[in-house]
């Protein structure tokens, strides 16, 4: 393990090399001198091949609490992030509690876009933990991203011009994920004398699936359809095996469709930005995205689209 400058405070990334986590650590890379950065790898070969290129990389399981006390020796902050299953209560329970016995000063929690009394399965997974950090006395900033604009790039790409939601034509809020990982990375190097005690929420700019479709097409030049779909046909994707998640994972997935399009969880389809707050510039618009991303895109436009 790579030893810390005396004068750096230390972060450590859960997740490092996940889809969040890579982002977070391209951010520290721009502003290079201002932390010591430490990466939690589960991966043994991963972490051997980051030590390698000259970073400071551990064995870290969230499943195997034995391996968080040599990883967070020496922590000042913590980047908290799991996985989306139900086993984030036990995992980031037993990661707090660790941070404590280690004198972590400061977790960035990683949430959902949650209100405190939202009843959809998989948020309250959230919300307990989010209360559980609260109460351990370490100085905390939650993070509340809405939903993902890479949405349209992993679970829902528009292949031969057309996507899916699951929610009918009920809006929701999106957000770039560079931009909550350059607010997670700049809340982690300015520390909690800044950012103690506050939440903050990502949700740039609100579209229904059809809108999307509209700015998709306008963007790429190509015809964009969005296929409406019910919370009951995604329920039915999960129990036919197309999509492998675990069951409570699923129960939880298929109830957030279901309340996003009855109204009850009616606060997605909601504009909350506090991006600008902490970045002082505004946050990314889904048209920018989409030119951010536009070869990706039209790869799965045109992936099987029918030849002339």
């Amino acid at each position: 393990m790579t030893q810390p400058t005396p004068a750096l405070p230390v972060v450590f990334i859960v997740g490092a090399t996940g889809q969040t986590g890579r982002l977070i650590i391209e951010e520290f890379d721009r502003h290079p001198g201002e932390v010591h950065l430490r990466l939690g790898v589960r991966n043994r070969d991963e972490v051997a091949r980051l030590r390698a290129s000259g970073r400071d990389a551990v064995y870290f399981d969230l499943d195997e609490p034995r391996s968080f006390g040599v990883a967070l020796a020496g922590v000042e902050r913590l980047y908290l992030l799991t996985g989306y299953t139900i086993a984030m209560v036990h995992q980031s329970k037993t990661l707090v509690d660790a941070a404590y016995k280690a004198g972590v000063k400061h977790i960035v929690n990683q949430g959902v876009f949650a209100e405190w009394d939202c009843t959809d399965p998989h948020f309250v997974w959230f919300s307990m933990v989010e209360k559980y950090i609260e109460a351990s006395g370490i100085a905390w900033t939650h993070l509340h991203p809405n939903v993902f604009m890479e949405y349209l790039l992993n679970s829902g790409p528009p292949v031969g011009g057309s996507f899916s939601v699951f929610w009918g034509n009920a809006r929701a809020g999106w957000v770039a994920s560079k931009d909550l990982a350059e607010v997670a990375a700049t809340v982690l190097r300015q520390g909690p004398a800044k950012h103690a005690s506050r939440d903050y929420w990502m949700s740039t700019e609100t579209h229904s699936g059809s809108e999307m479709a509209t700015i998709l097409s306008e963007e790429l030049g190509r015809t964009i359809n969005c296929d409406l779909r019910s919370p009951d046909e995604f329920e039915a994707l999960f129990k036919a095996g197309a999509l492998a998640v675990e069951n409570w994972y699923a129960k939880g997935a298929v109830d957030f469709c279901v309340q996003l399009a009855d109204g009850r969880m009616g606060y997605i389809g909601s504009v909350r930005d506090d991006v600008p707050y902490v970045l002082g510039r505004p946050a990314t618009t889904l048209r920018e995205w989409i030119q951010q991303n536009r070869e990706k895109l039209l790869g799965f436009v045109e992936a099987q689209s029918p030849k002339n």
